[in-house]
């Protein structure tokens, strides 16, 4: 009994440290005081729904090459038509979150509402109300949902996702394999992953608490039963959890919401760069310390905003709007999801040296997306480029007169008609420096000119 009552005590003490208004309210068990999440899963519960879809999507027909030939069609009867595709009906079920009662707007994934004509949201009292899409952004995987006729019984506050740390206790509800309102608990177990679809925007907050399918859309929340995440997507060899699950940090979503409420799509931003993370060869290459994170420009699109901004390749972008910038997939989201035309200030290390500027974001192109390269290093000899033809310039550098196709100097992104000005922050004037520059390097980076825009390529 000592035993069990120095565990509950020191789980309750857990509890206990942290602020007030975040910790769960103690329940009763006979007479001893006991943890319990209850009291904030009753707040937070009526929130969530469930969302019932029913819709159409073209499906090719799978079907022998014979049905193709119209003869055979016609000998057998057969409606003209081939392979076509054709309509199949389906429905499907997920889960989504209630923002604003009073204007009826839910919040829910993307992918659980793609091709809907109809959409059922099923309340914690079992009333089911008719919606309609507001707007769905399909890089992000956020939708907006809004009810046609009826009352909404509660709302769910969105936190400052900003402020999670791996650790925190967070709690899942949703409606997983149709059984409504299960709650799962865990902690955030990492932040800002990514690579899950790499045309998308993705910066999500990774969960150990149990997302099975039929939780997308729902609820991760903290213990003041706040919504930190749309959960979204699990790692899974079985189709069940399997303790990794993935969830839209809510600052995101909040950001794409308020631009599908507006304007029914998202207006996402461009700065007009080529982008890598940098990494330690990238560091050393530039002579930065260790300890400095951020995205390296490898080349600026001609009159983006970047350009009019002074930004230039070579350059590492190091925080937006005051906020840090760790690699490239996040300058890529923080510049997606700021609105076309707002005015962005950029921390920048040029020459070792830093510094800021201002941007105004222009409007990306449909389905355009920022460029962005890997950590991979292109591959070449640092000494040798035997297979380029190469000459000098009377104005300083060496031009690259013509590649052998196949070769390391192609493989490594090497063009006919690209001018060498540097290596690392070493000036490149002749023959003769570029040489010695190379000499030894396992890996380098290259200062090119290229069809009137300096571009960095990397080299192993």
């Amino acid at each position: 009994m000592k035993k069990f009552l120095g565990a509950a005590l020191a789980t309750l003490a857990i509890v206990a440290m942290a602020p007030p208004a975040s910790a769960a309210l103690p329940a009763m068990a006979g007479t001893e005081a006991m943890p319990s999440l209850s009291p904030m899963i009753k707040r937070a519960a009526p929130a969530v729904v469930n969302i019932g879809v029913r819709g159409t999507v073209q499906q090719q027909r799978g079907q022998h090459p014979f049905f193709d030939d119209p003869e055979f069609r016609r000998f057998f009867g057969m409606p003209p038509g081939g392979g076509t595709p054709q309509e199949r009906e389906f429905q499907s079920a997920g889960s989504g979150v209630i923002v604003d009662m009073r204007q009826g707007y839910i919040v829910t994934n993307a992918h659980v509402v793609e091709n809907a004509k109809d959409i059922t949201v099923t309340l914690l009292d079992d009333r089911e109300l008719k919606a309609e899409i507001v707007g769905a952004d399909k890089g992000s995987d956020v939708a907006v949902l809004k009810i046609k006729d009826g009352k909404l019984p509660a709302e769910m506050r969105l936190a400052d996702s900003a402020g999670l740390e791996v650790g925190d206790f967070v709690i899942a509800i949703g409606n997983p394999f149709g059984l409504q309102h299960t709650v799962t608990s865990g902690i955030v177990s990492a932040l800002g992953r990514s690579g899950l679809n790499p045309d998308g925007y993705e910066d999500f907050i990774q969960t150990d608490a149990a997302i099975n399918p039929g939780n997308s859309g729902g609820a991760l929340v903290n213990l003041r039963g706040e919504l930190v995440g749309i959960n979204s997507a699990i790692l899974s060899r079985s189709g069940g959890s399997m303790g990794i699950g993935f969830a839209i940090p809510a600052n995101m979503v909040k950001s794409v919401m308020d631009q599908l409420i507006k304007y029914g799509t998202v207006k996402r931003g461009l700065l007009g760069v080529s982008i890598l993370s940098l990494n330690g060869d990238y560091r050393q290459s530039l002579g930065l310390g260790a300890d400095v994170q951020g995205a390296l420009v490898s080349q600026v699109v001609e009159g983006s905003a970047a350009a009019k901004a002074g930004i230039e390749a070579g350059d590492v972008i190091t925080s937006v709007n005051g906020q840090p910038v760790k690699g490239a997939a996040e300058l890529r989201n923080q510049i997606g999801m700021l609105r076309v035309g707002q005015e962005v200030e950029l921390g920048l290390i040029r020459d070792t040296k830093p510094r800021k500027v201002k941007a105004l974001i222009a409007e990306a192109a449909p389905d355009a997306v920022q460029a962005e390269a890997g950590d991979a290093h292109s591959s070449l000899a640092g000494a040798e480029l035997a297979d380029a033809t190469t000459a000098q310039v009377a104005g300083g550098g060496v031009l690259i007169r013509s590649v052998e196709p196949g070769s390391p100097a192609a493989a490594a992104g090497l063009r006919a008609n690209d001018l060498i000005l540097g290596v690392n922050r070493v000036r490149v004037t002749n023959l003769a420096t570029l040489r010695e520059a190379l000499k030894d390097r396992e890996s380098f980076l290259l200062q090119l000119r290229r069809g009137g825009q300096n571009v960095i390529l990397p080299i192993r």
